[in-house]
């Protein structure tokens, strides 16, 4: 793996943070057409008559990125990396030169910058960059002038100046970095659902949206399958204590916040969620130490999920799109191995768990009477996840859902 060298990078003072700045993350549903980018140019105006410093982190443009990927597979069977990431940076830049556009329509000063020009240094990854640093003065500087700034989500410029984009719900990542950088008071992400809510409500209608939840429980939602947000964008917020406030950027009300964990919160319903993922890999490995094995997939750039080790045996997942990175690094380890495709997860959270014993329980019994027996369970103080064959996932969020009086 390239090691990332910090000294190829000027340095730059990093300016001091300033009171009254609010991030608003806009996806790619939010931005999906002109009357659409109209009114979120809108939202931030008003957000400026609000007196706040406000930058604006927006996605591509509906299914941009899928277009671009799909033109680059028709010009190469395997792009190479770069090129790719050089592609597919364009939809987020084109949303924000057209918001810029429309805001100045509105009779306010903007700023559009891509990903370097707003000083988000990465490593040297490409497809899934990591943010090494946020390099946020020029940034500053724009809303010193007192002007709306618009930043390209999803993408950076590498340790050795090459343009990198940071993979799934990589403007999640962007909009909290430049939150915690930047000290605002809060990061809006705004999307085509109305919160976060007690499991999928296209799956159980009678889900409940929550008002809030805290890091580590929103932090293994996202980890288990929940679309709100990307894992690694609730890392970010959580060590940078950056709070959110995830909203609809159809409808009014309220919306959920994100935020560090505090005595009210253990106090409320023992789950907030059912979350499920309806596909995921669990591969086992016979016979490989764990240093090596897990080195080799880190090295292929696999996000590990489970990890079961009951004597020399290795059972693990990863996401279905990862297959062939897995694939690859097992192959080279020369152990034996196999992998099952069939299998999705559902998994149980709550920061209640941590003071109430039986939960562990009531799940088995309830997956018990629905005749579904888990393949794979593993737990953390606020979770349960359990693997569970794919035709049987909706069933056991259902069940679980109702089980634990969450609607």
């Amino acid at each position: 793996m390239t090691t990332t060298e910090y000294e190829l990078v000027p340095a730059v003072e990093p300016a001091a943070p300033r009171a009254g700045t609010v991030v608003m993350k806009f996806g790619g549903t939010s931005v999906g057409d002109p009357e659409k980018l109209k009114a979120v140019a809108q939202r931030l105006v008003d957000a400026k008559h609000g007196g706040n410093r406000v930058v604006g982190v927006l996605s591509a443009m509906g299914n941009t990125t899928d277009d671009l990927i799909r033109r680059a597979y028709e010009i190469s069977p395997a792009p190479k990396p770069r090129a790719l990431d050089m592609l597919i940076s364009v939809g987020e830049r084109i949303s924000c030169a057209l918001a810029e556009m429309a805001i100045e329509d509105l009779g306010f000063e903007a700023l559009s910058l891509t990903g370097s020009q707003a000083g988000i240094v990465t490593d040297n990854v490409h497809g899934k960059a990591k943010i090494v640093d946020v390099r946020a003065r020029r940034i500053h500087e724009a809303l010193d002038e007192d002007r709306i700034v618009l930043v390209a989500g999803f993408q950076g410029v590498s340790t050795d100046y090459d343009i990198t984009t940071l993979g799934r719900g990589g403007s999640d990542t962007t909009a909290v970095a430049l939150a915690a950088a930047l000290g605002a008071d809060v990061c809006e992400i705004y999307t085509d659902v109305e919160g976060v809510f007690t499991a999928d409500p296209r799956l159980v209608p009678g889900a409940r949206k929550l008002a809030v939840v805290s890091f580590e429980e929103m932090l293994e939602m996202a980890s288990s399958g929940a679309g709100v947000m990307a894992t690694r964008s609730i890392e970010v917020a959580r060590n940078h204590n950056v709070t959110l406030h995830v909203r609809s950027t159809f409808a009014g009300g309220d919306g959920t916040w994100i935020r560090e964990e505090d005595d009210s919160m253990l106090e409320k319903a023992l789950i907030s969620a059912v979350v499920h993922q309806r596909e995921e890999t669990v591969y086992r490995v016979e016979d490989a130490p764990p240093a090596g094995l897990f080195r080799a997939l880190a090295d292929a750039n696999v996000n590990v999920d489970t990890i079961v080790r009951t004597d020399a045996t290795t059972v693990f997942s990863a996401p279905v799109e990862d297959r062939g990175a897995a694939v690859g690094a097992l192959e080279g380890l020369a152990r034996p191995w196999s992998a099952r495709d069939d299998l999705g997860k559902v998994s149980l959270v709550g920061a209640g768990m941590k003071s109430h014993p039986g939960v562990a329980a009531r799940v088995f019994a309830t997956l018990e009477e629905q005749g579904i027996e888990p393949v794979v369970v593993s737990t953390s103080p606020i979770k349960i996840a359990c693997h569970v064959r794919t035709d049987e996932v909706e069933r056991a969020v259902r069940a679980l859902h109702e089980a634990f009086e969450l609607g």
